[in-house]
Formats: structure tokens, C-alpha cells, sequence
């Protein structure tokens, strides 16, 4: 509605200038009323069009001058007129001026083509902000120390996945078919949530009994080891005690003091930790 009414008010304005500038051709007394009322109308005009005035910086003078440019014209058209020798001639030079200045107007809209243009520019600028945000909201993709850790975190850290909110901090392969694993918290001073064995045992293919969750010797609650696959016995023929007591003796050496191993058996490792 609104835009009707201001569409009906840009329309007589220019039909209310061009029968000024018409009766300027012929009576110099239309010149400074004639050009005092088009600089009025353009002042109403934008101050009763607050968007165009307010309008983004980039282009907001542009739509000013857009505004103002036919009442700018009236005016010089109008002072012009006053100057213009007389003379056939130069009154069918004029007339054909009012007439360019009237078909420019009524057909361009420059009024109603300044507010699309400011209406543009804010729209460009509100999808430009909306895009900031969800840049700045998106989170960056997790660096991982190693293959595996991006295949832990990946595979079973993930929401909802067996092993929510941990992180792989070490593994050793403790045999062809047999690797240990250190998860920790990436939360400092929270302990690791239950690791379900079941859930572990299906998304690996592994028996249940090859896979050992327990604490770290000397650690807290918020690192767990892991033990998964078949572990691994000596040459020699000793006890099953003896056997794991020399392997994890081996790990001892290395990344995991202190851990001793439970049983041996056979499990063929997937190829991200080997």
C-alpha cells in the first residue's frame, strides 16, 4: 500500500514538473518558485524515506543523488530556460529537454530505483553477516598427532559413538596380532567413560575375549588401557604367567610401565594400526 501511495505521489510530482518547466518557456516568473519547489520536494522526499538516508555506506550517496537527480534536473532546467537565448530555435531546444527530462522520469523512477538499490545493499549485507557467523561458528576440523589417533577419533570418539570425548594418547603393537592402546579424556580431570566391550567387539569383528579395558598402572581414572587382539607368548616353554610377564615387560620398556598383560590370543589387527 505504501509503495502504491508513494508510486501515485512520484507520478503527479512529475507531471506537476513538467508543467512547470512548460510554463517557464514562455514566463521567466515560474523560474524561482519553479526551482525552490523541486529543491523542497527533494528534501520531503528523502526525509519521508529514511532507507534511502540511512541506507549502507557503500551505497548510500548513490541513492541520494539517484533521489535528487530529477528534481536536481528540474531545477537547472528551470535556470536554464532563464538564460536561453530567445528564439524559435532555442524554445524547441527547450521543449525538447522538459520533454527528455518527463519521459526519464516517468519511466526510470529514479525515486523508487534508489530505494530497490538501498534495499539491495542490505540484503547483501545481511547475507554477508549471516555467512560470518556460520564461518565463525563452524568448527575447525580436529588435528590428530597420527593416523591412528585420526582413526580412533574418527571411528569411536565421535558423538555417540562407543568412546565419546576421548583421545588415543599412545599405542604399541605388542605382536603381529595383538596392539595396546592408551585413551585419555580430551577434558582434563574427567575420567574416561565406560568402553563397551559388546560394542567394541562388533564394530572391530573381534571375539570378546581378546579385548581388555583396564586402568594404567599409576594413572587415574582419566586414561584406561586397551588391549586388543591376540596376545603374543614366547619362544620358550613357560607358563602362560611367565609368557605375558616377559611381553609386557616389553611394553614396560617403552610407553606403558608397570602394565602387565592378561592372556594370549589371535586377532589380526585392522591395517590403520599397523
Amino acid at each position: 500500500m505504501l509503495a502504491r501511495v508513494r508510486g501515485a505521489v512520484g507520478r503527479t510530482a512529475t507531471v506537476a514538473g513538467a508543467l512547470v518547466l512548460a510554463g517557464g518557456l514562455g514566463n521567466d516568473v515560474f523560474t524561482l518558485p519553479g526551482a525552490a519547489a523541486a529543491v523542497v520536494a527533494a528534501g520531503v522526499g528523502l526525509a519521508s524515506n529514511p532507507k534511502v538516508l540511512r541506507g549502507p555506506e557503500s551505497v548510500r550517496w548513490t541513492a541520494i543523488s539517484l533521489y535528487a537527480a530529477p528534481h536536481t534536473g528540474c531545477a537547472a532546467i528551470l535556470v536554464g530556460e532563464r538564460l536561453a537565448p530567445d528564439g524559435p530555435v532555442s524554445v524547441l531546444v527547450q521543449a525538447a529537454v522538459i520533454a527528455l527530462w518527463t519521459g526519464a522520469t516517468w519511466m526510470l523512477r529514479p525515486g523508487l530505483t534508489a530505494r530497490e538499490l538501498t534495499d539491495e545493499a542490505h540484503a547483501q549485507e545481511l547475507a554477508e553477516a549471516a555467512k560470518a557467523v556460520e564461518t565463525a561458528v563452524e568448527p575447525a576440523a580436529p588435528v590428530y598427532a597420527s593416523a591412528a589417533a585420526q582413526w580412533w577419533g574418527e571411528t569411536f570418539a565421535v558423538e555417540g559413538g562407543i568412546a565419546p570425548g576421548t583421545v588415543l594418547l599412545d599405542h604399541q603393537q605388542v605382536g603381529e596380532q595383538c596392539v595396546a592402546l592408551i585413551i585419555g579424556t580430551q577434558k582434563r580431570g574427567q575420567p574416561v567413560p565406560d568402553i563397551s566391550k559388546p560394542g567394541l567387539s562388533a564394530a572391530l569383528d573381534l571375539p570378546e575375549e581378546q579385548i581388555d579395558v583396564g586402568p594404567v598402572p599409576g594413572r587415574g581414572a582419566g586414561v584406561r588401557l586397551l588391549v586388543l587382539g591376540q596376545r603374543p607368548v614366547t619362544e620358550a616353554e613357560e607358563g602362560p604367567l611367565d609368557s605375558d610377564a616377559a611381553v609386557w615387560a616389553e611394553i614396560a620398556a617403552s610407553a606403558m610401565p608397570g602394565v602387565e598383560l592378561i592372556e594370549s590370543n589371535t586377532y589380526e589387527m585392522p591395517k590403520e594400526l599397523t
